[in-house]
């Protein structure tokens, strides 16, 4: 296990789909204890692979005391939603209020290949969707009003990390193998 970079706002990996997860393999452990560390590591509340730029679908939690992960999600949201602050690892010291559902029923499996099912609400819930965002390419300043957006990129133009480069890896922990891409 070890704490990895986490990629910023500007880093392109943060705006691509990740690709499905198909071996669960010894691979794949590392990289959910490597998340999990970096995760408790920054502190947050949960941490996507594409944010230590691995395009893989698979993310963990730490919410309430509950330590959890999630490879290869599909959700299912309430129609009642919840108005919160939320904010992100790769976009530090910043946090907007978001609209997101109140509950979510989470599927999908462990790093074993075994399947799961979460059940979710108010932070939990939020965290779960705000993770699978990543996953898709989606940032949360991407699900704000358009004033409330604006003032947001305003702050990160503002910001003292943005536009560093993204962290050079020179040997990643994480094979990238043809299916993967």
């Amino acid at each position: 296990m070890a704490v990895q970079p986490i990629r910023l706002f500007g880093d392109p990996i943060l705006r691509t789909p990740a690709q499905e997860v198909v071996d669960f393999d010894k691979e794949l452990r590392k990289l959910v204890a490597d998340l999990t560390e970096t995760m408790r590591d920054a502190p947050g509340s949960g941490l996507a692979a594409p944010q230590i730029g691995v395009s893989l679908r698979v993310f963990t939690w730490w919410v309430d005391d509950e330590l959890g992960h999630l490879c290869n999600p599909s959700l299912d949201l309430s129609e009642e939603t919840q108005d919160g602050e939320e904010g992100c690892l790769s976009i530090p010291d910043l946090a907007f209020d978001t609209r997101r559902a109140r509950r979510v029923v989470a599927k999908g499996f462990d790093m074993h290949g075994e399947p799961v099912t979460i059940e979710g609400s108010d932070l939990l819930a939020r965290a779960i969707q705000h993770e699978t965002d990543h996953l898709d390419g989606v940032l949360f300043i991407d699900r704000l009003d358009a004033a409330t957006r604006k003032e947001a990129m305003k702050a990160i133009r503002e910001a003292e990390w943005f536009g560093e480069p993204a962290p050079t890896v020179k040997v990643s922990p994480h094979s990238i193998s043809a299916k993967w891409l």
